[in-house]
């Protein structure tokens, strides 16, 4: 009896740290947890950046948000923001909205509580350290959230969000013409978009791709419609139009 208690506590244990992965999974996010899927306004598109800030990329990738007068939210590593703060001061300054991807890129399937918390707390420092502002939201390496990355989330304020959408923009064979097709051919009002602003977890080179795309992607959103701005103005409570997401920046 209290071996088969034992083994019982153990799975229980088990599935609250595992499951949330699941979430992964398309299907399963806007079935089950549509916010935490990126659903929004639908007249609005979210356009999210992983992995950075990368000294080559980012700074290609602001360049292009200038000149199409749009801000984005950018979900950071805090290991890339402590060696570039100037760039974290960049976001900040056009505007943009700075969120946690955890301090490296490492499945969080294989970490503790206590390691996952430790390292979310100090890329929310680092974050608030090197742009002013606390961050608000989080999403995890791979797109894998766990039991104890949720909880430590909360008890730091941090909202989980995942995207509809992504261009495959990390693989040797990206180009800009298949980034932008792959977003754009699963894009849809109220989504929120993937992308990345860095190769630290990807082919090297690979952001290339991702900036050649971005003009097209935003063309097709202006072209559809869409406002296009960070998580921050994606609230689907606000309407069906956020004329603040095309404000002039920086």
């Amino acid at each position: 009896m209290m071996r088969r208690a034992v083994v019982g506590s153990l799975a229980l244990a088990a599935a609250a740290h595992a499951v949330p992965a699941a979430l992964f999974l398309p299907p399963v996010r806007d079935v089950l947890a549509p916010r935490i899927a990126g659903r929004g306004n639908p007249g609005h598109v979210a356009l999210t950046f992983d992995d950075g800030p990368h000294h080559d990329a980012t700074p290609l990738v602001l360049a292009v948000l200038r000149r199409h007068r749009v801000r984005a939210t950018f979900f950071v590593l805090g290991e890339q923001l402590a060696y570039a703060p100037r760039l974290g001061r960049a976001l900040a300054d056009d505007g943009h909205e700075v969120a946690v991807h955890g301090w490296d890129h490492r499945c969080l399937l294989r970490r503790g509580p206590s390691a996952v918390y430790d390292d979310l707390a100090r890329t929310v420092e680092v974050v608030e350290r090197h742009t002013g502002a606390r961050p608000r939201r989080m999403r995890a390496p791979y797109g894998v959230f766990t039991g104890p990355a949720l909880l430590a989330g909360s008890r730091l304020g941090l909202e989980p969000v995942l995207w509809t959408c992504w261009g495959r923009d990390w693989t040797r064979r990206a180009t800009p013409a298949s980034v932008a097709s792959t977003v754009i051919r699963g894009l849809s009002g109220g989504g929120t978009i993937l992308l990345h602003d860095s190769d630290v977890a990807a082919t090297p080179g690979s952001w290339r791709a991702t900036v050649g795309a971005l003009p097209s992607v935003l063309d097709h959103c202006r072209a559809h419609g869409f406002a296009v701005g960070p998580l921050v103005d994606h609230d689907e409570r606000a309407g069906s139009r956020l004329p603040d997401t095309d404000r002039v920046i920086g």
